[in-house]
């Protein structure tokens, strides 16, 4: 584990695996970075991955107040620790703050790629996402953290029953603890997480754009939308896969559109 300072004092927790040029992972809700180890010791014989702990999460701090801004100068400040310019890649939430660092540093990024940024595009998406917010951080707020939880859950398609064998197994613990960040989660996609077309306009870094062939009906919708938007994109249907990507189905994409 390597670690480094954020402009705003936070630290970051890293590991780093592999040879080559570097490539970092950004995940979503409810990962630490030991989420993303299989993906980077299938990724390791071709780049140098860099897998980090988001603020709040892991073996990261977490100094508040929170802002999205945090989490892109996190993400600078790995970037300058390890070397421009990198590629990245962005999985869930994680993919809305890659499109940010894309956007804000195009000269550090080589290439991106994201895979179902939950993003919305329809104006029901949009006010169910303002209530989970609203009801998230009232619980959040109440030190409900296992509602927060189940809510997020929820939120994303699991149902009772799972939620209820997860409330059984060893995992649950961990993810109970990460549940002040879903909060984190909702505000890197901002207000009513709606899709952020002048930013994705102003992307000039080559862009893949995944989504899973068995995913929901609203990530393949805003992977097409997205598209449609940034100048240099490639649109990539994931065959087989649903949110929760395989890593060995994952990892020869990502290294083929990153040569």
């Amino acid at each position: 584990m390597h670690t480094i300072l954020s402009k705003d004092g936070t630290k970051i927790a890293y590991d780093k695996v592999g040879r080559g040029p570097t490539l970092i992972v950004v995940l979503g809700a409810l990962n630490a970075r030991k989420s993303g180890a299989n993906l980077a010791k299938l990724l390791a014989s071709d780049y140098t991955v860099i897998n980090y702990d988001r603020r709040g999460r892991g073996d990261s701090s977490n100094t508040l107040p929170y802002a999205p801004e945090r989490e892109i100068e996190d993400l600078a400040a790995l970037i300058d620790e390890v070397g421009a310019p990198v590629y990245l890649y962005g999985h869930s939430s994680g993919a809305a703050i890659g499109l940010e660092v894309a956007a804000k540093m195009p000269e550090q990024i080589k290439k991106l790629a994201i895979y179902e940024v939950p993003y919305v595009a329809t104006d029901d998406e949009r006010k169910a996402a303002e209530l989970y917010n609203k009801q998230l951080k009232k619980l959040l707020a109440s030190d409900n953290v296992e509602g927060a939880v189940s809510l997020f859950l929820t939120h994303v398609g699991v149902s009772e029953k799972q939620i209820a064998a997860l409330k059984r197994m060893p995992m649950w613990k961990g993810l109970v603890a990460m549940a002040p960040t879903l909060a984190y989660d909702s505000d890197v996609l901002g207000v009513g997480h709606s899709l952020p077309t002048t930013l994705l306009a102003d992307i000039a870094t080559p862009t893949l754009v995944m989504h899973g062939g068995k995913g929901a009906a609203p990530m393949r919708n805003v992977a097409i939308a997205i598209s449609k938007i940034i100048p240099k994109v490639r649109l990539h249907t994931v065959e087989g896969q649903d949110h929760g990507v395989s890593p060995k189905v994952l990892a020869p994409i990502l290294s083929n559109y990153f040569k």
